[in-house]
């Protein structure tokens, strides 16, 4: 690997010792990590709540579209950057990758509120939360990843059959609904960290969601309607998509520039417990014994998966998904910042 920005930051300069170890760089990304995926949950989930309140005025594919395209507006006018290399040519393959990040995330976000539609949003989740799971479960090794596999299956039996009365033909829309925004979100955590080592984290993610808005426009512009000929409506949409796209997808490509993928799913395990209070709190969606203890179990499955090997090293250090690559060999990558990210500093992000 380089000395440019890696998953864990910049390299630390060398000591007395020599350089500094993989341990205490992982110490100096992760430090913060926590907290801003704390907040980043209830920014995440506090939108959400609102979103459904737009659902009474507007189908929930529709909130969905205008909660990406809203975030869009505001992600291009606060960043304001091209896709261009250092040297100012047109950087077609930054272009590409946030095109596929904007279809990735598009289809997680439509599909999450299709189910919240359907089903309370702890619930959902956590269900949706099996994606994190089983990414995790590609990218670690030893008998925690198993042992993990196994609690994550009867965390979702849990929530999903024994919290969740699966005979309801609605209730089961919902279920099928997240388990495809699961699948979107282990895509959503592998691509992201790609796009946010890149060099590029918040430009890409900037027209990741132009790209999304426009991709998914047909599905979600024409019943926007109502919202879009009432201010006040259009103002919640508004606040939707800064507080459950913008914030907290930025928030993602600070942190997933310093940590990997197995890692993200780990810290992840966060955004369960969070949206189990939002709900409880904001929707009065009190949860059964079943649905808190599927979650228990889920989290757990995830802390499991990401921890430390039978040799008691990072499970995902090295550990990669076919087809990726290493850090060092990605060509956005380089000892110059773009002109549009400012130069990344070793000190943790202040959230």
């Amino acid at each position: 690997m380089s000395n440019a920005v890696g998953p864990m930051g910049p390299a630390s300069p060398a000591g007395p010792g020599g350089p500094a170890s993989p341990q205490t760089q992982g110490a100096q990304g992760n430090r913060w990590a926590p907290l801003l995926m704390l907040g980043s949950g209830i920014s995440q989930y506090v939108g959400a709540s609102f979103a459904v309140g737009l659902f009474a005025v507007a189908p929930a594919i529709s909130v969905g579209w205008g909660r990406i395209a809203a975030a869009a507006i505001i992600m291009l006018v606060w960043r304001r950057a091209l896709p261009r290399h250092a040297d100012g040519t047109f950087d077609w393959r930054m272009l590409g990758r946030a095109a596929l990040f904007g279809i990735v995330l598009g289809g997680m976000n439509l599909n999450f509120y299709m189910a919240i539609d359907r089903i309370p949003l702890g619930t959902a989740v956590s269900i949706e939360y099996i994606g994190p799971v089983l990414l995790a479960a590609l990218t670690g090794r030893g008998w925690r990843v198993r042992t993990g596999i196994v609690l994550a299956a009867s965390g979702v039996f849990l929530i999903s059959w024994a919290g969740v009365d699966m005979s309801d033909p609605t209730v089961a829309a919902g279920v099928g609904f997240v388990l495809l925004a699961g699948l979107f979100w282990a895509l959503y955590i592998w691509i992201g960290r790609k796009v946010a080592i890149g060099g590029h984290g918040l430009d890409s993610l900037a027209w990741a969601m132009a790209v999304a808005g426009l991709f998914y426009a047909p599905l979600g512009a024409p019943g926007i309607g109502a919202i879009a000929s009432d201010w006040k409506l259009l103002l919640a949409l508004l606040a939707v998509g800064l507080l459950s796209s913008a914030l907290p997808y930025g928030i993602d490509q600070i942190v997933m520039r310093r940590i990997s993928a197995a890692t993200m799913a780990l810290l992840t395990s966060l955004l369960p417990v969070t949206s189990l209070l939002v709900g409880l709190v904001m929707l009065q969606q009190v949860p059964n014994w079943a649905e808190v203890g599927g979650l228990i179990l889920v989290s757990i499955a995830v802390a499991l998966a990401t921890g430390h090997s039978d040799d008691g090293t990072q499970v995902d250090d090295g550990a990669q998904l076919p087809g990726d690559t290493q850090e060092g060999s990605m060509p956005e990558s380089s000892s110059s910042p773009s002109p549009s990210e400012p130069p990344t500093d070793p000190t943790p992000p202040v959230a």
